[in-house]
């Protein structure tokens, strides 16, 4: 009976260790988030790899709906209201889907966060269907990938990368509107964002002339800030008014240089250079 009994705990034992075996997951997940316009943008699938398959028309078939990774659904988040195609997506947490061809695919938001075959999916339930053409890669993506590129204040596109193809999923928001609206409304109230202003005026091609009454009002509540002389120099560089910019400039590189910030006083040296240039 002793004997049975010790048997029966050895046995426990063993499989209780073996319970505990942890390996690499064939296709490891990735939660991407991209901080973009305002708000972000979070990606969640599974990267499976070639392994030396044949992926498209072969292990993705093509026309067929794809979960778009592996494992579970895939599915990201918009933090805030964008824009897919023509297509004005509320924000909120979706299911990215593809529909892969040799030429073009289809990539699909839905609101259905958990379709891992082509069985699961719902017409009905897509929020955009977007064409993307296929471009044809140099190398090859042993790993599926997605990320975020070409990044700029309201638009970006979602790379989608495997073997020798990708596609781009642009996707846009209106920021204009949201930060013209916090200019109007805090310009009313005591602390006022002068240089902020002043930057998105002079970076989003709006009126310089406002932007430098603005730097004009930034320097004198920050006199001794080399970065906002710095940026008032930019502006009165794009206004064409070289001296006031090389002044300006040079009040910047005085500032910099005693604050031991090498970095403005270089910034300023080439702002100087190229407006001797012309």
């Amino acid at each position: 009976m002793k004997k049975l009994l010790f048997t029966a705990m050895a046995v426990c034992s063993l499989l209780l260790a073996e319970a505990q075996l942890k390996t690499p997951a064939p296709s490891p997940t990735q939660t991407i988030k991209q901080d973009f316009a305002l708000s972000s943008i979070e990606l969640s699938y599974s990267r499976p790899g070639m392994k030396g398959r044949k992926i498209f028309g072969d292990l993705v078939p093509y026309e067929k709906v794809w979960r778009t990774g592996a494992n579970q659904a895939t599915t990201i988040n918009f933090a805030d209201d964008v824009t897919i195609g023509t297509t004005k997506i509320k924000a909120g947490k979706y299911g990215l889907l593809s529909i892969p061809e040799k030429k073009k695919w289809t990539i699909i938001i839905t609101k259905q966060l958990d379709v891992t075959s082509p069985a699961a999916y719902k017409a009905d339930q897509d929020v955009v269907r977007y064409e993307a053409k296929t471009m044809d890669m140099d190398e090859s993506m042993e790993t599926f990938t997605m990320q975020f590129a070409n990044v700029k204040p309201s638009s970006c596109e979602l790379h989608i990368m495997w073997d020798r193809t990708a596609v781009a999923l642009p996707i846009t928001t209106d920021v204009e509107t949201k930060v013209m609206g916090q200019i109007d409304q805090l310009m009313n109230k005591d602390n006022r964002p002068y240089f902020g202003a002043a930057m998105y005026y002079m970076e989003n091609g709006k009126d310089l002339n406002q932007a430098l009454v603005w730097f004009d009002k930034a320097v004198a509540a920050q006199p001794d800030a080399f970065w906002i002389h710095h940026q008032r120099a930019n502006a009165l560089a794009k206004l064409g008014k070289k001296d006031e910019a090389k002044a300006a400039a040079q009040k910047s590189i005085e500032l910099a240089t005693t604050a031991k910030n090498d970095d403005y006083v270089k910034l300023n040296q080439k702002l100087i250079a190229e407006l001797d240039s012309k």
